[in-house]
């Protein structure tokens, strides 16, 4: 009978040793996989490169990069892109201010390059015109439709009026119904 008593013990015992072991090993690499995770990001980082020694310039460059449109993502602003074709073009601006040409010479030569799709307020010409009132014409045969379609289902929801023959033949089936339901 101790026999078997210590049997289970070393059995029992054995168990729970590997169970701990188990939850040690798991919090070590735990332990290990956060450490790797945390020292790691810091070998890749990078010291920040100055862009531009004049921060005249560089806030120049921002400001016109602002009112610009990346051709790569189409709904951000060139400042704002990370694309490589954005890198160039603020690039490209950088040293035409760094040549002292004013943001109006700018502007024309990214807009001479690339079109108005370039510029985030492109100018009003009849080529742009669908652009600037599209929204509007849009929204007023929108509410023209709504009104039309809400006018004719007035009309087919409207109560008909009922003869006399009609009248007196409802009458009838409600006293029909109304007797039936009594006896």
């Amino acid at each position: 009978m101790n026999l078997i008593l210590s049997l289970e013990f070393i059995k029992n015992h054995r168990q729970l040793v590997t169970t701990w072991l188990r939850i040690l090993l798991s919090k070590r690499q735990f332990v290990l996989l956060l450490t790797i995770l945390v020292v790691s990001p810091l070998g890749w980082t990078k010291e920040a490169v100055p862009v531009s020694e004049n921060p005249e310039i560089e806030r120049r460059m921002i400001a016109l990069s602002e009112e610009l449109r990346c051709l790569v993502c189409q709904n951000e602003s060139l400042a704002g892109s990370r694309s490589d074709f954005a890198k160039d073009l603020r690039r490209e601006i950088r040293e035409q201010l760094i040549a002292n040409k004013s943001n109006k010479e700018i502007t024309d030569f990214l807009v001479a390059r690339y079109g108005d799709f370039v510029l985030y307020r492109p100018p009003l010409r009849t080529n742009t015109m669908l652009l600037w009132f599209g929204p509007f014409i849009f929204l007023l045969i929108g509410a023209c439709t709504l009104i039309i379609y809400l006018r004719q289902r007035r009309k087919q929801l409207e109560e008909v009026a009922l003869s006399e023959e009609q009248i007196e033949k409802a009458e009838e089936i409600l006293k029909r119904n109304s007797d039936g339901g009594n006896t």
